[in-house]
C-alpha cells in the first residue's frame, strides 16, 4: 500500500506555487508533503515487492530462455525443489498433502515419497551430504531423512516459520518470510548469524524457496514471477531474474504462484517451477543491462 503523493502533487499544481502562498499556508503544505513521504517510505518499507528497475539500485536484470520443458505433477504444491547427483528431489506442501519426494526428471514420475503428518505444512528441503532436510511452515520444526532410504532420522526446532532452505557447503541458509537470511550450523543446527536483503537500502520482503548457485542464493519473491539474486555475505540484491510468462495462459488455469529453483552444478542446468504447474522448465538467464 502506498498514498497518493501524485494526487497531493496535483492539487497543489491547480492552486498558486507553494512560495506565493501566505507563510502559514506554506508551511501547512510543506508539513503535509513531509508527512506524506515519510508514510511513503515507512509503509513501503515494510511490505514492498521487488524493485522495479531504477537508477537507485545497483542490480542487474534479467530474463530468460526456455532450453526445455518437462512434465510435472500440477497437483505438487512445490515448496522445495533440489537436484543431487543428478536427481530430482521435491518438498510439496499443505496440510494432509505434504511429502517429500524423489522423482525422475524427464518423466515426472514420482518413484519414492514420504508423507508429512497431517499437522504439518511441508516447506523448503535442501540435501546435505546424506541427510534431506525438510522445514515446516509454522510448526517450528524441521525433519531430517536418510538420503536414499527417505527413513526419519532426526529433528530440530527453530523459532520463526519455515520457508525455503539450502546450504553453501558449509552452513544452513533458512528464510521465514521476512527480508532476512538465517544461516543454521549444519550439526547442531543452532543459528550462526542472520543477513537483512536489501536492494537500494529496501527489504526484500516474503523470500521464498531458495537454492545456492555459485556463490549467491536465489530466492523466489512470494507472489511475484522475480527471483533475487542475493550476496550472501552482505544481503545485497545483486540481480532480478524476471520469469514473467513463462507458464503460458493455456497451462495457468489451476496454477499457482512461481516456487522451485534447482540447480545441476555439474551440467550447469538450472530448473525452475511453481505450485500446481503442469510443467518444469530448463532455462538459461540472460542480462538485460
Amino acid at each position: 500500500m502506498t498514498l497518493p503523493t501524485t494526487s497531493i502533487r496535483h492539487t497543489i499544481s491547480q492552486h498558486r506555487r507553494p512560495d506565493a502562498l501566505p507563510p502559514f499556508i506554506r508551511n501547512s503544505i510543506m508539513v503535509l508533503a513531509a508527512s506524506a513521504a515519510i508514510a511513503v517510505t515507512v509503509l513501503g518499507s515494510a511490505c514492498s515487492p521487488p524493485p522495479e528497475p531504477t537508477t537507485s539500485t545497483n542490480a542487474i536484470y534479467y530474463t530468460y530462455e526456455v532450453l526445455e520443458e518437462y512434465p510435472h505433477d500440477n497437483t505438487a504444491f512445490t515448496q522445495g525443489l533440489v537436484i543431487d547427483n543428478g536427481v530430482l528431489y521435491e518438498g510439496t506442501g499443505l496440510h494432509g498433502e505434504s511429502s517429500l519426494r524423489r522423482v525422475v526428471l524427464n518423466t515426472g514420475e514420482i518413484t519414492q515419497t514420504a508423507t508429512l503428518p497431517e499437522a504439518y505444512f511441508g516447506e523448503g528441503i535442501t540435501v546435505l551430504d546424506d541427510r534431506i532436510i525438510q522445514l515446516t511452515w509454522r510448526s517450528n520444526i524441521a525433519f531430517v531423512y536418510d538420503r536414499d532410504s527417505f527413513e526419519l532420522t532426526d529433528e530440530f526446532t527453530y523459532d520463526t516459520e519455515g520457508w525455503g532452505l539450502t546450504h553453501d557447503g558449509d552452513t544452513l541458509i533458512m528464510s521465514d518470510g521476512t527480508s532476512l537470511l538465517h544461516f543454521l550450523d549444519p550439526e547442531t543446527y543452532e543459528e550462526i548469524r542472520t543477513v537483512d536483503v536489501l536492494d537500494a537500502g529496501v527489504p526484500v520482503m516474503e523470500l521464498n524457496e531458495l537454492e545456492y548457485i555459485d556463490g549467491e542464493v536465489y530466492a523466489n519473491v512470494w507472489k511475484t514471477d522475480r527471483i533475487a539474486r542475493i550476496d550472501p555475505q552482505t544481503g545485497t540484491v545483486t540481480g532480478w531474474i524476471d520469469l514473467s510468462g513463462l507458464l503460458n495462459p493455456e497451462l495457468r488455469e489451476g496454477a499457482n504462484v512461481l516456487n522451485g529453483i534447482a540447480y545441476d552444478p555439474e551440467a550447469g542446468k538450472l530448473f525452475v517451477t511453481g505450485k500446481l504447474w503442469p510443467r518444469l522448465f530448463e532455462i538459461r538467464v540472460i542480462p538485460l543491462r
